[in-house]
């Protein structure tokens, strides 16, 4: 069966059985998300570099303050893993996510976007809390990507509400279409270069350097 969709105010067809509308401003709202996660994800990355470098580099017993206070804390790792690589691998999933919604504008993916970003949220928050109420000091790049995350979220619920989408259930119905459409290689692409980073960063942890 094939239907039709329209994002700018004329019809495209393709053979999804689900029916959609976007407003003109979908496409801008898009990428400035896209934008946005990879500042989110670039800071992350960088965070991340300063955890698996800098860190184990600080003295045994000097005395810290401000971000480095926050990043050293407890707080700052989940099992071991610091909570600025998790946010990396958050920002890289909102961006691959994206890139996929260009690919194929289909609504679904901005369903699939909505928990996630609302995740985002709500992790930022208890961070931001932690830092103010709990360890009384202010990371200012952790700061940055929780407004990130903000801003990622209120994205997602603009394009939400400027979107005419049917049901999450009916929407379900196209993932063998939407699979079968999807450039599956540049995703790949976009994800393998961003984990190839962090991986780089770790890496040289690992470098022969002299004094470390």
């Amino acid at each position: 069966m094939e239907t039709q969709h329209s994002e700018t105010g004329r019809s495209a067809r393709h053979a999804f059985d689900a029916e959609w509308s976007y407003s003109p401003r979908v496409s801008t709202l898009f990428g400035a998300f896209t934008a946005i996660a990879v500042f989110g994800w670039v800071v992350s990355a960088f965070l991340s570099g300063i955890h698996f470098w800098a860190i184990p580099q600080i003295p045994a017993g000097a005395e810290l303050s401000g971000s480095l206070q926050v990043v050293t804390s407890s707080w700052a790792y989940v099992f071991g893993v610091p909570l600025a690589t998790l946010g990396a691998f958050y920002y890289l999933t909102t961006i691959v996510l994206s890139l996929w919604w260009f690919d194929t504008r289909h609504p679904l993916i901005v369903k699939i976007l909505t928990p996630i970003t609302a995740t985002g949220v709500l992790a930022s928050a208890y961070f931001v809390y932690l830092q103010l109420g709990v360890i009384g000091e202010i990371c200012p790049f952790c700061m940055m990507s929780a407004t990130a995350s903000v801003l990622l979220f209120g994205l997602e619920l603009s394009i939400l509400r400027t979107s005419d989408f049917p049901a999450t259930t009916v929407l379900v119905g196209d993932v063998g279409e939407l699979l079968d459409r999807t450039r599956f290689r540049w995703l790949a692409v976009a994800a393998a270069m961003g984990l190839l980073t962090l991986a780089a960063f770790y890496g040289v942890t690992l470098a022969p350097v002299p004094g470390t």
